[in-house]
């Protein structure tokens, strides 16, 4: 299982995946906004994603959990 973190405080723009879909390494997963700059999240290894933390306009701390990749 992988945990996909975020790296900066910021805002959730848009969930590119949901729970099911099958990841590549390196594939976008969710785009944070923050000072209005877009930053993608992506996977860090391939897999299932088994659950997706974060809708559309959540707000998220450094640290928490987006996406777990299984």
């Amino acid at each position: 299982m992988a945990d996909v973190k975020a790296e900066i405080a910021a805002n959730v723009w848009q969930v590119v995946v949901e729970a099911g879909a099958t990841v590549a390494e390196g594939d976008e997963l969710v785009i944070l906004e923050s000072m209005k700059m877009e930053i993608p999240v992506v996977a860090p290894t391939g897999g299932t994603v088994v659950e997706v933390r974060v809708k559309p306009e959540d707000q998220v701390q450094e640290g928490d959990v987006l996406v777990v990749i299984g």
